[in-house]
């Protein structure tokens, strides 16, 4: 048989690699200066791109799509051409698919922080960018289906059935769930509302973590795994029924995240069910890679490597045996908007994502340079402080999770509250976020080392250089079924049908659950005295999504008397009818203000915006005084806004679209009025006057600062329906 000479492009896998460790240092050091911010929240004082409600999306997009995803393509380029035995289909593309990838994280560097965003989680970027990123997973999509076509080697293995499936769902969930409507260049809205965006929403999110976090690192578990341990694969059975079990079971689970919120009950029981069956593929996932080093605990002591992998695999299965038990309503009755979920979602990236990510580059950089790793006991360092890092990080967050819930729904033998007062939750649980910050500390230490670790090994070593293989050609065989052929075998033969087959096992979920939602109107019954937002609140809204104030806080009161209590009548479906986007959030740092219109005077919201101490004592919201700056709200494109939402469904008429400028003066014109009964107000707007004169400047009323917008948003929530009492 004839052998045929090829290269393996090793300088794509190395990019990958290298944009993998950069992204990875960013955006762990971003999430380090998010958990110092708990603990001195005015340290960015004044600075907008450096507030929190800004940095956390940039935080969880470098991490998610800049470190997890650069690490996803380094492995899937190396692994896949070995497994197929065939150069990537086109340089071209596997370039574009790399500085277009870098480009995107970029532009979401960018932007994020100057507040160009969805507000919807793992999906905030804008409308153009979203658009760059199916375009380059296409590309990726098409080198990698091309290399499938063009292979050496007859079947897929295991690890490309997750890598197409990755490339299928992904595709699927993120075009559904960006789909929006333009208002300008940066700015769009959501064409789902409410309950529909919050469904649609998750669906994604927790899809994300399925198919983005977790199926690709599972094929390259796979992989390097057995490569690393020089054992094969535990048992083929159980990966054919962790592969198909999983993708099907997965996509069912996003409603978990919804429990006891607005959502119809049949898509909330339907997300608790399926997501109490995804243990059974999730744990064979876990047993299979962990039962694959079987024989090799002797090597498993000696080589960082394998440090990684095993506490990697083992980080994936507490998560999910976690993941299955959060969505148990009794048990995310308490978990829910507490810190327990940070400390969840910490263990599968910390642990599983970070730890197989760092296993690959150790295994990688010295095979590809041609020589040892610089230090193996800096490697072993790095791996005891990681693994330490991990347990500081999430063991605290656990205790300050339930110290939360059990604070939140104690109540005096009277009937009230014990703790009335949200923000005593808050201090009791401070120790635990210094010690979250130690634990981040050590992590981040521990990524340092691995950068000088690798620095020293690439500069010791061979450049970089494609790698010669050879391979006999594949032949042609009958496209039926060999006789005594079983169906998989057959089906790893044939890459077309397997991706239509995954394709279809992903999409009923989704449709079972989403179609439902969006079409049969009488599944999100209309309130009559719920009206859309006037001009200045929805200015108002663009702000508070703008700031990111969703992160910490969330607008959904469930049906607990604890919450009842505390925030008022829990929340309707109906309510939300115009929201493009929802904005239920998924964390309480700070209460939920779903009913807070009317709470407060519009005096205190101004000096709680400008510094929440004084309001607040103990609060560890940061100021906002870049809302209060001597510049005017813009609102040249509000009717373009109105009109889009009209578009959405939102019932704008064409006088309300018409008079929205002289709407919007006449509302902040009343918000300046009610602040002026404040003398402390008047004295320090009179003052403020006098200096932008001294300095030349014209002076803007404060009705026109974007202070003013956000506080109309916010006196507005929850007053369409709000309880009279006597």
């Amino acid at each position: 048989m004839e052998m045929q000479q090829f290269y393996y492009d090793n300088k794509i896998v190395k990019k990958f690699i290298y944009a993998t460790i950069v992204f990875g240092v960013v955006g762990m050091a971003v999430g380090l200066l998010l958990a110092i911010l708990f603990l001195f929240p005015n340290l960015t004082d004044g600075v907008s791109w450096l507030s929190f409600g800004r940095l956390r999306p940039l935080h969880t997009n470098a991490v998610i799509f800049a470190f997890v995803g650069n690490a996803m393509f380094a492995g899937v380029y190396y692994s896949l051409q070995r497994l197929l035995k065939a150069r990537m289909f086109s340089d071209l593309l596997s370039n574009i698919n790399f500085w277009g990838w870098q480009l995107i994280i970029v532009a979401a560097a960018v932007t994020l922080p100057l507040g160009y965003t969805t507000s919807k989680e793992y999906a905030e970027l804008e409308w153009p960018i979203d658009i760059a990123i199916a375009l380059i997973w296409v590309v990726f999509g098409i080198n990698m289906i091309g290399t499938i076509l063009k292979r050496r080697e007859r079947h897929l293995y295991v690890a490309i059935w997750f890598y197409l499936a990755t490339f299928v769902t992904v595709a699927v969930l993120h075009i559904f769930n960006s789909l929006a409507l333009p208002v300008s260049a940066m700015k769009s809205y959501s064409v789902y509302a409410g309950v529909q965006d919050a469904l649609v929403q998750w669906w994604y999110g927790h899809n994300a973590v399925a198919f983005f976090l977790t199926t690709p690192f599972l094929g390259m578990m796979y992989y390097f795994i057995p490569k690393a341990a020089n054992r094969p694969v535990y048992s083929y059975r159980l990966s054919i029924v962790h592969f198909w079990s999983l993708i099907f079971l997965y996509i069912w689970a996003g409603p978990h995240h919804l429990l006891y919120s607005a959502l119809p009950n049949w898509a909330q029981n339907l997300g608790v069910v399926f997501s109490v069956m995804l243990i059974a593929p999730s744990w064979g996932g876990m047993i299979n890679g962990l039962l694959t080093l079987r024989g090799a605990w002797d090597k498993v002591r000696e080589e960082p490597v394998l440090k990684f992998f095993v506490v990697a695999v083992t980080g994936y299965g507490m998560a999910t045996f976690e993941g299955p038990m959060l969505s148990l309503k009794n048990v995310n009755a308490i978990a829910h908007f507490t810190d327990w979920i940070i400390a969840h979602v910490h263990v599968g990236a910390l642990a599983w994502n970070g730890f197989m990510a760092f296993g690959i580059i150790y295994w990688l950089i010295p095979r590809m340079t041609k020589g040892p790793l610089h230090s193996l006991k800096l490697a072993n360092v790095h791996f005891w402080l990681g693994t330490l890092g991990i347990i500081l990080y999430t063991l605290p967050l656990y205790v300050a999770g339930f110290t939360q819930a059990s604070m939140w729904k104690q109540f005096n033998p009277d009937g009230t509250l014990t703790y009335g007062n949200f923000l005593e939750t808050v201090t009791q649980i401070i120790p635990m976020y210094w010690m979250r910050a130690v634990g981040g500390t050590l992590y981040v230490a521990g990524m340092f080392i691995l950068v000088y670790n690798i620095y020293q090994t690439v500069k010791a070593n061979k450049v970089v250089e494609d790698e010669l293989a050879e391979a006999p050609a594949l032949q042609k065989i009958s496209a039926g079924r060999i006789k005594g052929e079983k169906f998989h075998p057959w089906l790893e033969r044939k890459p077309i049908q397997l991706t239509i087959l995954a394709t279809v096992a992903i999409l009923i979920g989704g449709i079972i659950q989403i179609v439902p939602t969006i079409m049969v109107k009488s599944n999100i019954p209309t309130i009559t005295s719920v009206k859309p937002y006037t001009p200045l609140e929805l200015e108002g809204r663009d702000l508070y999504i703008r700031e990111g104030c969703v992160s910490c806080h969330s607008q959904m009161v469930r049906p607990f008397r604890s919450e009842v209590e505390r925030y008022g009548p829990q929340s309707k479906a109906g309510e939300f009818v115009y929201d493009h986007p929802f904005l239920w959030g998924s964390k309480r740092t700070g209460p939920d203000l779903l009913r807070v219109g009317g709470k407060y005077n519009d005096n205190w919201h101004f000096n709680h915006m400008w510094s929440p101490q004084s309001t607040s004592a103990g609060s560890i919201m940061p100021g906002y005084k870049w809302l209060f700056d001597n510049k005017a709200l813009d609102v040249s494109d509000i009717e373009a806004k109105m009109e889009t939402m009209r578009t959405l469904g939102v019932p704008y008429t064409d006088d309300d679209i018409a008079n929205a400028q002289k709407t919007i003066s006449e509302q902040s014109e009343k918000i300046e009025s009610s602040l002026h009964s404040d003398p402390d107000f008047v004295k320090s707007y009179e003052e403020s006057k006098k200096k932008a004169a001294a300095r030349g400047e014209q002076f803007v009323p404060m009705k026109n600062r974007e202070i003013v917008a956000l506080i109309a948003y916010i006196q507005r929530l929850g007053t369409d329906i709000k309880v009279k009492t006597n």
